[in-house]
């Protein structure tokens, strides 16, 4: 792959920018005013890269999605065991791995924004989509290997992640640690089950 284009590497840093202020003061009060007092630029410059708060709150949803998607990435030693390959892949989304990939925060204040504008409700569901269809195409592979045997992948990759969006929006209220885990593990037993495979079983694969 060649490197990023000037324009690229300064808009990534821009969105970087307007995502740690969005963390530390809240989306609603992330500006491109403010985005550029932290960047020690002017505000002009930004605007020559997005136009509107708007587009730079969909290139942050975008953002999401490239940070989301580094739970797929997997060391090459897996990928002859497309099993393991896909257990690794659900142990991330069902522990901490996941749920620091991106601020809680940030990411439910995004997607409040969807019930007003479109644009953006579109841009979220593409965003959830293709979670969706890396893992229909992980439990595809399974299946092709004679490993499991889901009925139907698709179906089961949208309930994996429905019990992730779930669980995950829940345990943001949970505040002790043991409750957490005890939580976080039941819920990836539920999500095994999705793929005709208990706890105890996948622990030995």
């Amino acid at each position: 792959m060649g490197r990023k284009s000037l324009k690229e590497s300064r808009q990534a840093e821009i969105v970087s920018a307007f995502y740690k202020l969005a963390k530390k003061e809240g989306l609603e009060n992330a500006s491109i005013a403010k985005t550029a007092a932290s960047m020690d630029i002017n505000p002009s410059l930004i605007i020559h890269y997005f136009q509107t708060r708007e587009q730079l709150v969909t290139a942050l949803i975008e953002f999401i999605l490239e940070r989301y998607l580094q739970i797929f990435k997997t060391p090459a030693a897996l990928e002859e065991d497309p099993q393991k390959r896909l257990l690794t892949v659900i142990d991330r989304l069902f522990s901490q791995k996941w749920n620091i990939l991106f601020d809680d925060s940030v990411a439910y204040s995004c997607y409040s924004m969807v019930f007003r504008d479109k644009k953006l409700k579109a841009k979220f569901k593409m965003v959830l989509d293709q979670l969706r269809e890396n893992l229909e195409k992980m439990i595809l592979a399974c299946n092709q290997a004679g490993e499991l045997k889901v009925k139907d992948p698709a179906r089961a990759a949208d309930m994996i992640f429905v019990i992730v969006d779930g669980a995950y929006y829940y345990l943001t209220l949970v505040v002790k640690k043991e409750e957490y885990r005890k939580r976080l593990d039941y819920y990836k037993s539920q999500a095994l089950i999705q793929l005709n495979l208990s706890a105890s079983a996948a622990a030995h694969k």
